[in-house]
């Protein structure tokens, strides 16, 4: 009887670690599935890198915008004429670094961006062109572009005004244009092509800057997010093809919106496979 005792209990204890072993094996195996279900997830959602841009510098540039003028009630919407004088910058040329830069660039050459309520900019290549404009309330951004769509930040190379077309203007859409402000500017549109490799970042700036200890900008780029504290563009690598979604915010330094009419902003694009024309 005592042997009989024994053996079972022997047998029991072989049992009971087998089943162990086995249960530690599937439950190892299911941990490491997990372990590279998560990895997949996270080299997806993390792939995209913004990439700091360097461009030649236009440190005496200057961009007067001469009409419409500011706080101009402009009588009946239509074509309404904007005309500019432009110092120590050339409109219509390819700006030097164009050909090695590897991303988009306009074959026309360098241009002036108009950004008219912070909704998506026109390029002009001459100081004097027409646009039609229903009626209603307009803040203008104007500043000068190189040919590759990269706005130009020096001092004197931007101006901003708000004007009125149809109608006098109502109280409460005239802006403070003396408060800080941010306008989008790229990506912008449909990239083909290596023109989809690399995307350029770009933002404009009024009366503020950017610091560690001040204003930032959240980019948020198909969900992923990346804090700017340096006014500078930036190239966009590593998106998949598809729409990609852009969203701007500028933040103060206790991390909440900065109150202007044009912040946030959120824009989406398309990245294609194929030949850039």
């Amino acid at each position: 009887m005592k042997k009989a005792t024994i053996r079972f209990t022997f047998l029991f204890a072989i049992a009971t670690i087998f089943a162990c072993s086995t249960g530690n094996k599937e439950e190892k195996a299911q941990t490491e599935e997990e372990n590279t279900e998560f990895k997949d997830v996270e080299e997806t959602t993390s792939k995209i890198m913004l990439t700091p841009v360097e461009s030649p510098q236009f440190d005496d540039s200057m961009l007067e915008m001469l009409s419409p003028m500011e706080n101009e009630v402009i009588a009946e919407a239509g074509a309404i004429d904007f005309s500019y004088n432009v110092k120590n910058y050339e409109l219509g040329t390819q700006t030097i670094d164009a050909d090695i830069k590897n991303c988009a660039n306009s074959g026309k050459g360098q241009h002036i961006h108009l950004i008219l309520n912070n909704q998506p900019y026109t390029a002009h290549y001459e100081a004097e062109f027409t646009k039609d404009l229903e009626e209603g309330h307009y803040v203008a951004l104007s500043f000068l572009s190189r040919s590759y769509h990269e706005s130009v930040k020096s001092y004197g190379a931007a101006n901003i005004r708000q004007f009125t077309v149809g109608r006098e203007p109502n109280e409460d859409e005239v802006a403070d244009l003396s408060a800080p402000h941010m306008f989008y500017s790229r990506p912008k549109g449909t990239y083909v092509g290596k023109d989809a490799e690399k995307v350029l970042l770009d933002f404009y700036l009024l009366n503020t800057d950017l610091a560690l200890d001040g204003n930032t900008v959240r980019a948020t780029i198909n969900g992923q997010e990346f804090m700017l504290d340096k006014w500078q563009p930036y190239f966009i690598e590593g998106a998949e093809m598809g729409e990609m979604t852009v969203k701007l915010e500028l933040l103060d330094k206790e991390g909440n919106l900065v109150d202007s009419p044009f912040n946030p902003v959120e824009r989406t694009v398309m990245l294609k496979e194929g030949d850039a024309s």
